[in-house]
């Protein structure tokens, strides 16, 4: 009787211990756990603070490419900037030496318009007198012409003169007076360029020459008459262009002279 307390209370100490035992391994279980748990949540606090230095990372590399590229556009600017300054201090350095010669050539405009028409009046003077009056109004200046600037009568000489150089290069006739031994009468004149100028009178049975060497008119036979008349037509587009057997008014010499 008296062993069984002692296995009772054996017993109940074994099972004692047992339950401590389970509840050490239950404590132990739940530390693990809570550690595993508080490690999870530390990694998953790593991983974000990791994730956020990358995204930071990728915006701060992003932020760089994008200047770099403001950059070499800047630079890529201001290059081409500095190449139009350039150009544009290169067009007004030009401009202001325009201006300087344009004030030279300004100053200089009234003897260049009266050289001109010194040169144009002694050409008419010593060329063939046909139209003479006619040629010389070209020069002088009109009543008219008399408000106008110099680079406009300028423009007026250079177009006298234009008209000169057509006068050597066509035929040309026309009726008009003849002062000859104080005698005015009407003929019809025959101009062939610069080389021919000759008169026909109006019953066709006197003619004559301009003799530039001698300064007067001289006197055609039939023959050369004839030529004159088929000049005339030739002139007024009666006639086909032909061959003409005529004087000439001036000499060989003269004509190579006035192409020098």
């Amino acid at each position: 009787m008296l062993n069984r307390p002692f296995f009772a209370l054996r017993g109940w100490w074994l099972a004692g211990v047992l339950a401590s035992g389970t509840l050490l391994a239950s404590d132990q279980a739940a530390a693990q756990a809570a550690d595993s748990v508080e490690a999870q949540q530390s990694q998953a606090a790593l991983q974000q603070q990791i994730d956020a230095a990358d995204e930071q990372t990728r915006e701060q590399l992003e932020e760089l490419r994008r200047l770099e590229r403001e950059t070499r556009q800047m630079n890529a600017d201001n290059a081409s900037l500095a190449g139009r300054l350039a150009e544009e201090a290169e067009r007004q350095q030009r401009l202001a030496t325009a201006l300087d010669t344009l004030e030279e050539t300004r100053a200089a405009l009234p003897e260049i318009e009266q050289n001109m028409a010194e040169q144009l009046t002694h050409w008419i003077e010593g060329d063939l007198p046909f139209l003479r009056d006619e040629r010389l109004a070209r020069v002088q200046r009109q009543p008219e012409q008399q408000g106008a600037n110099t680079i406009e009568r300028i423009n007026g000489l250079l177009e006298a003169w234009r008209v000169e150089l057509d006068y050597g290069r066509d035929i040309d006739s026309w009726r008009g007076r003849l002062r000859q031994e104080e005698r005015t009468r009407e003929v019809d004149f025959l101009r062939i360029g610069r080389i021919g100028f000759y008169y026909l009178a109006p019953d066709g049975r006197e003619g004559g020459v301009w003799n530039a060497e001698a300064g007067a008119w001289q006197p055609l036979d039939d023959n050369y008459l004839r030529e004159v008349r088929n000049g005339l037509r030739m002139a007024e587009d009666q006639r086909a262009p032909d061959l003409l057997t005529l004087p000439l008014s001036i000499s060989v010499n003269d004509q190579q002279g006035e192409q020098q």
